[in-house]
């Protein structure tokens, strides 16, 4: 008996499902998503080990926020959980869209944003990066119209790295309407090192239409647990909580996220050592005459273009796996200090 089609939303069956990059190869280096190379704490899995898997966690992690609040100055109900930034991203967007509304953000960026913003039923309004591969945020403000409901920044810019000048984004929320909600997406705000950087931080009561996004993911080694954070206004929060999947962060994540805050002195000397190698492949990609954007991720982009396949090819064939985005470029993940020698091998090829 033949099943007739689902009636699915146009829109959605003609969108393509996300895809990872490449997978490791044998005795190889994965630098397709931006991972910590760095093992887990022991003092992470021990507590992980100790969860009761078998219960249903709290589903507002109140230890956890309360933790964070004390971090960043807030109360527990500035701060909301979620399975990932991307997660987050997704419940904000769903909580300003409606069919015919517009989101704003550069490209290119996080791959996932077109897609989150057509789950939410909205429309992508993509502005071009502006010189170095940064965010052009006058542009940006410029695409704004009555049919915004929200602006995506992404600092520092995933994936060619550089961040949003402070004073450029200062600027910026001058120029958004207060009833734009604009998110600020700082997943890799602990590898900046770039004095004249945005820092949400610093921003938080100052706006009362600014949320800004960060990651246990990257910095602190999370990425297969899933915990990110939101902070800002708590009614706009509130928004983002009740169209939330229940209970989607886990016991463990909650559990990982309190220790990990416990132990930043640890996993900051990380963070140091990943900067330290990201600073040599930079400084190798140059010499060997790519022009590298400055980065202030976990991460390096090179501007390939039609090449960008050939390259994705190269870099495999090294035992090297990168992130390849076809006609415009690859992203290098900043991986263990043995992997720089063989993308400098392999990219010296593409010269």
């Amino acid at each position: 008996m033949a099943v007739p089609p689902l009636r699915m939303r146009p829109e959605i069956a003609a969108l393509p499902a996300y895809k990872q990059g490449r997978q490791a190869v044998a005795d190889g280096y994965k630098l397709s998503s931006n991972e910590n190379p760095f093992g887990p704490l022991v003092e992470i899995v021990e507590a992980v080990a100790r969860a009761e898997v078998n219960r249903y966690p709290d589903a507002t992690g109140p230890a956890l926020r309360a933790k964070l609040g004390g971090r960043f100055g807030v109360g527990p109900g500035e701060v909301h959980l979620g399975a990932g930034s991307v997660a987050l991203l997704s419940q904000f967007l769903l909580a300003v869209c409606e069919p015919g509304s517009e989101v704003v953000y550069a490209w290119r960026s996080f791959e996932a944003y077109p897609g989150l913003v057509t789950v939410a039923g909205g429309r992508s309004v993509q502005v071009p990066l502006g010189p170095g591969a940064g965010h052009d945020l006058d542009a940006m403000a410029a695409a704004v119209t009555d049919r915004t409901r929200a602006v995506i920044v992404c600092s520092p810019n995933n994936p060619t790295g550089p961040t949003v000048p402070a004073e450029a984004f200062t600027r910026f929320m001058a120029a958004v309407p207060s009833d734009v909600l604009v998110l600020l997406d700082e997943a890799y705000a602990e590898f900046v090192r770039d004095p004249d950087a945005v820092d949400g931080s610093r921003l938080i009561g100052r706006y009362p239409n600014l949320v800004v996004l960060r990651t246990f993911s990257k910095a602190w080694g999370l990425a297969g647990l899933r915990l990110g954070y939101a902070i800002g206004p708590e009614a706009v929060l509130d928004a983002a909580r009740a169209v939330a999947i229940p209970l989607s962060v886990t016991g463990q994540a909650q559990l990982a996220g309190l220790v990990a805050l416990d132990h930043e002195d640890l996993l900051s000397a990380r963070v140091e050592d990943i900067v330290g190698t990201r600073t040599r492949l930079v400084a190798g990609l140059r010499e060997l005459g790519f022009e590298v954007p400055d980065a202030q991720g976990n991460f390096v982009w090179l501007a390939l273009g039609d090449a960008t396949g050939r390259a994705d090819d190269v870099f495999h064939e090294h035992g090297v796996v990168v992130r390849a985005f076809p006609g415009d470029g690859v992203r290098i993940s900043v991986g263990e200090h043995e992997s720089v020698t063989p993308v400098l091998e392999a990219a010296a090829l593409l010269r």
